[in-house]
């Protein structure tokens, strides 16, 4: 028996409130639950802390948290509605290439940035990274669906070695740029290939933002197509969806986050394909319920990810794609073991 949706969400909200609390009150810059009530306005102050506390908590903490918070829920949001289009339980932005491309495009943009035609763009220059890192998204998107699906059926096979494939290439031309990198943009390269969120800012947040708000409120238009898909494109068209439309909406929002994703933390891998798995355990299927939960569980995992990664080696940080690498790659592992297994079934 499958709990129940107000059940499901309650305890979601509840684990994402808990662990902003304990991602806002531990760090370098420690701050007890006594000290961040004052600091949040809700308690009697100590004037020796306060101004040090309130500077640590909206400057640095809290823009952070917020920025964790969103990006999990898109990466994780990215994941499972590629998977629903797909078709493919192993599909993942960063698994087959997409966060590469983005990647690749926003490295493009470190190292342009410097000729001449980027010094006259520099005051765009926030701007054009998440621009580029969409674009890059995109079209690798694109091409992977292109390759990867034939008479209008999606081959499981050729998605996972096109998006090898893909990888591989985005990760030559990385490759390229980090060899004609100088140590500043070899530096800021580095970044966005181990991902981390040490830059995160309130603008950063305020970009971030209204791409989860849309991404939230395509979702009830795309919820019941990605259900239909489950049983073919051609299933889906006689029950009156739109295949097509379906397919560029899905295209475009995955590119989105993911390329807003990538020009804001660099490439972190396997929250796509652990957060909906987890769910599709507990809640089923449904994308109606899947695709709202696995944004609270993947920020609530990046939340997570990233406060463990500011207390691990600590003043340092672990980079945050190792963490999410460490945690995905074993699960991804679990899942081809369990295919096997039903295939030889």
């Amino acid at each position: 028996m499958r709990p129940s949706p107000v059940l499901v969400f309650a305890i979601l909200i509840a684990g994402l409130l808990t662990v902003a609390l304990l991602a806002a009150t531990v760090g370098a810059a420690g701050i007890p639950l006594r000290r961040l009530a004052a600091a949040l306005g809700f308690a009697e102050a100590d004037p020796t802390f306060l101004a040090r506390d309130q500077l640590v908590l909206w400057s640095i903490r809290i823009p952070r948290i917020a920025i964790a918070g969103m990006i999990g829920g898109l990466l994780a949001l990215s994941g499972a509605i590629m998977q629903g289009l797909f078709r493919n339980p192993l599909a993942d932005p960063a698994l087959v290439g997409v966060s590469s491309g983005g990647a690749l495009a926003a490295a493009a943009t470190i190292v342009i940035s410097d000729s001449a035609l980027g010094a006259s763009l520099g005051f765009l220059r926030l701007e054009l990274l998440p621009v580029a890192a969409f674009a890059g998204s995109l079209l690798t998107t694109i091409v992977l669906y292109r390759i990867a699906s034939r008479d209008g059926r999606t081959s499981v096979a050729m998605f996972l070695l096109a998006g090898l494939a893909i990888a591989a290439i985005a990760n030559a031309g990385l490759g390229l740029l980090v060899f004609v990198a100088d140590d500043r943009q070899l530096r800021d390269i580095t970044f966005w290939l181990l991902g981390s969120l040490s830059g995160a800012t309130w603008p950063k947040a305020a970009m971030v933002a209204p791409v989860l708000l849309v991404a939230l409120a395509v979702i009830p238009l795309i919820a019941r197509g990605l259900d239909v898909l489950v049983l073919g494109e051609a299933e889906a068209f006689h029950t009156g969806i739109d295949v097509e439309r379906l397919k560029r909406i899905s295209i475009v929002l995955i590119s989105a986050m993911t390329g807003v994703a990538v020009s804001i933390c660099g490439v972190v891998g396997f929250v796509g394909i652990v957060v909906p798995h987890l769910l599709r355990i507990v809640i089923g299927p449904g994308h109606r319920l899947l695709l709202p939960a696995s944004v609270c569980l993947g920020a609530i995992l990046l939340i997570g990810a990233d406060t463990i990664a500011r207390v691990l080696a600590a003043p340092a940080e672990v980079p945050i794609g190792i963490l999410t690498a460490a945690l995905g790659a074993p699960f991804f592992l679990f899942i081809l073991l369990r295919q096997r297994k039903l295939i030889a079934s």
